[in-house]
Order: C-alpha cells, then structure tokens, then sequence
C-alpha cells in the first residue's frame, strides 16, 4: 500500500511540475495555454492550405499571387488576442500607445519593439518559446480550415461581426476580443491594429517559396504586416491580404499577436 501510495504522489507531482513549473504556463485545456500574465493561448493543429489569391479574384495584389499550397508540419500556439497594452507593460515598463486602454491592443510598437519584448517576456517565463508568427503561419491560422476570403466565407457585408475596420470604425483601437471569434476561437485577426510577423516582405516570394513551412526570404528592407487595422477597407482585411512596413518603423494602427512554439 504505501508503494502505490507513494507512486501515486510521485506521480501527481510531476503533473504538477509539468503544468506550472518551469515553464511557468498553466493548462487550462488542452487546447489552450494562459502565461504569468495572463495572455491566452489557442492550439492550431498541423495542416494543409491554400496561401494567396486566385488569379481571377479582382481584388488581389499581385503579391497574392501565385496561390499555392503550403503545409505547415508542426502544431503551435497562438495568441487568441492581439497583444494588450497592460501586457506590454507588464514586460516593458511603458505605454507607448496613443489609444491608451490597458485592454485595447498596444500600438505604435516598430518590429524590433516586439523583439525586444519577445526577448524579455522569454526571459522572464524562462524559455525561449515566444516569437512572431511567420506569414505562412498566420494566414493559415486567420483562414480556420476556409478556402473563402474571409475565415466565415466571401461576403464582406459580414465583416463587422468580427472586426474592427474602416467602414464600421470609430476612428480608434478597441478593446480586444469584443467582436466575434473566427472558428479557431481567435479574435480581432481581421482589423483593430494591424500585426507584425516574422517574414521580410518580397513582392514575388510565393514564386519561389517552399511548400513546407516557409519564413519568407533570407533578408529585406521591409517586414510583412498582416490583417488590417481600424482605418482599413474590408478588402485590406481579408485572409490574404498582405502589406509591409519598415522593421523600426511605427504607427497607430500597427501591433502584434505571438506564437509560443510547442
């Protein structure tokens, strides 16, 4: 008896190291994850799609183009909001946001701004899980298993369900998760700020770009920025829709969500 007894509190307690060790995570489901401060965290599977624009969709860029299929090989997590300004500074000390409101996203944060955040936040969570999502990984993500526009389909008329964007806009951010989650459960990927990731711009990449998880090319003056912001047309704010900015660059409508890698 006291050998099973002790087996079974051995056991529990590697549970518990496993879940709020040193990882400093807590599990609330298996599909979620929730850090020391409180960012939340949604599961997105491996899998297959298609990235960029039909050749005979008339509103796509030529950056869109060709539409090609990607895979990407290995499960991640992904910010189920835009990161906060009370997040922000929780990390950084400061608000540099001119929307101010500790819920809304941050803002007027430039590409490196969010590295060197990214470099504290893993360090002070004691790992180095944390980064940007590649532009691969965040359409894939933002489409949740659709083929269509937009991740509920094609009709821009029901855009104002799930985002903030120009024509239904106040003229500022908004608290995130106010407006309907995608299928995946992530919020405000269309509109509110615009969102860093990790790829340098290249306006004929899908050209040459590999199928298994691509990172964009090896250097740029520009990084990719991807969703739309507040001020943006529903057309600036479909799935695969894509724009630059330069990487110490800022603005009002420019932030960030993160990955944290498996």
């Amino acid at each position: 008896m006291n050998i099973f007894r002790n087996s079974f509190l051995l056991f529990c307690c590697m549970v518990s190291t496993a879940a709020f060790g040193a990882t400093g995570f807590t599990l609330a489901a298996e599909k979620t994850r929730t850090n020391s401060i409180g960012m939340e965290f949604i599961l997105i599977p491996s899998g297959s799609f298609t990235m960029g624009s039909d050749e005979n969709f008339a509103k796509a860029s030529d950056d869109e183009k060709p539409q090609h299929r990607v895979s990407i090989s290995k499960p991640f997590y992904l910010g189920k909001y835009e990161v906060t300004q009370a997040q922000w500074e929780a990390v950084m000390g400061n608000n540099p946001s001119n929307f101010k409101g500790g819920n809304n996203p941050v803002e007027q944060v430039s590409w490196d701004d969010a590295q060197e955040f990214i470099r504290r936040l893993n360090r002070q969570e004691g790992h180095s899980r944390y980064r940007l999502p590649t532009e691969a990984e965040w359409e894939y993500a933002a489409r949740a298993g659709s083929a269509g526009v937009y991740s509920f389909g094609d009709d821009a008329a029901q855009l104002e369900t799930y985002a903030w964007y120009g024509e239904r806009n106040s003229g500022a951010t908004h608290p995130v998760g106010r407006k309907q989650p995608d299928a995946r459960g992530l919020h405000d990927m269309y509109g509110n700020v615009w969102e860093w990731v990790q790829d340098w711009f290249a306006e004929e990449y899908y050209s040459y770009s590999p199928s298994v998880d691509p990172a964009g090319p090896a250097s740029g003056s520009q990084r990719v920025i991807r969703g739309g912001g507040w001020n943006n047309s529903a057309s600036n704010c479909r799935s695969a829709y894509r724009y630059y900015y330069p990487p110490d660059g800022s603005a009002i409508l420019l932030g960030f969500r993160l990955v944290l890698s498996l």
